[in-house]
């Protein structure tokens, strides 16, 4: 489950040997199942592009091209063990064991360059002292209680941090005192330019926490229509608070392979990015400039640093009327100048750039 080892003697400079640690639960291939999953496949592929020999933990049933190494799948409990009172839900134990196994499997060999934990999970970090290889851990989320948990209790001499904005850095810089900014990137020949004009669009997960409702009640102020695009891993809330709201100009076209998504993203006028939490990044942001549409949306989390005023319009967080306004706007700005930010700061190569640095300074 390990890497294969480095070519002995390989000159300072050249390929590294990665082992790449990503989400248990769900498998990395398109269509995706949130951001992170994009990431994973974005980041493992340009580092690939670059000559280093990638490993990927992952979930059962990822891309074959990303050559995944599953982790280990929990056999079936004993009947004992079920009865147990305090027994978790199933993914969580299942997840345990996955992160679990594989950090004892990586504990016991030294034979990657370093370890980058991508997942949101505890483990990886709480064991980030048995490994005999660096490790750098990318901080995609706010901070929640089970990973504070596990910094604290192993401090942060036991890997490095980084995290996909400045916005998420601050959010962590009282419990982690030096945090590397690598922004999230995208692949700008996948992600292409359209023409615009037709109505606006809003993608990703439709759970709570992404706000599609929200956005959905904009558009209605603004009576621009809407097309909404993405999984919907919370079947409940779907059902409750954003079937009611479909119908008219306002329509779900379901979860969209990579290519019917970029034609989506590039034929709309704007995007509308509404979240309802302190947003790490927003990946949907940086893959519609790449498609040359600019953005409306609440100006929470590292929105208004990956925007500027000439790509986007941002209203006051949770405020329906002033997104209407800023969705009217958005369609007025040069589509050109959302795929030229896109270019400047959006990149999948100033991603891997940036990773590559962080994983040559932890071999020095």
């Amino acid at each position: 489950m390990v890497p294969e080892p480095p070519a002995p003697g390989r000159p300072a400079g050249t390929a590294l040997a990665i082992g790449l640690v990503a989400s248990a639960r769900y498998p990395i291939r398109e269509p995706f199942a949130g951001g992170l999953e994009a990431h994973t496949w974005q980041l493992a592929t340009g580092l690939r592009k670059r000559g280093h020999r990638v490993t990927v933990f992952g979930g059962t049933g990822s891309d074959p091209a990303l050559e995944v190494r599953s982790m280990p799948v929990l056999p079936a409990l004993s009947a004992q063990a079920r009865l147990d009172v305090s027994m978790p839900a199933d993914y969580f134990i299942a997840e345990h064991h996955a992160y679990l196994g594989l950090m004892l499997d990586l504990g016991a060999a030294a034979q990657c360059d370093v370890v980058h934990n991508n997942s949101l999970h505890y483990l990886p970090i709480a064991m980030a002292a048995t490994l005999r290889t660096p490790m750098l851990t990318t901080l995609h989320t706010p901070p929640t209680p089970w990973l504070e948990s596990a910094i604290r209790l192993r401090s942060t001499g036991h890997t490095r941090f980084a995290a996909v904005s400045a916005h998420t850095a601050r959010q962590w810089s009282a419990l982690i005192p030096a945090i590397s900014v690598v922004s999230n990137g995208v692949d700008l020949d996948r992600w292409t330019p359209g023409a615009g004009g037709e109505p606006p669009v809003w993608f990703g997960r439709l759970v709570p926490e992404k706000g599609p409702e929200l956005a959905i009640e904009a558009a209605r102020v603004a009576g621009s229509g809407l097309r909404l695009a993405g999984p919907r891993p919370d079947a409940e809330y779907f059902r409750h608070r954003v079937e009611p709201l479909l119908g008219g100009d306002v329509e779900y076209l379901g979860h969209l392979t990579h290519r019917d998504l970029v034609r989506l993203v590039g034929s709309a006028s704007v995007a509308v990015v509404s979240p309802r939490w302190e947003e790490p990044y927003g990946l949907v942001v940086a893959e519609a400039l790449a498609c040359g549409t600019p953005v409306a949306g609440f100006a929470r989390g590292a929105l208004p640093e990956v925007l500027d005023e000439h790509t986007g319009v941002l209203a006051a967080p949770d405020d329906v009327a002033g997104l209407a306004v800023a969705i009217t706007a958005a369609a007025t700005l040069d589509r050109a100048a959302a795929r030229r930010r896109a270019e400047a700061t959006c990149s999948v190569e100033r991603m891997v750039d940036g990773y590559v640095e962080i994983y040559r300074e932890l071999r020095a």
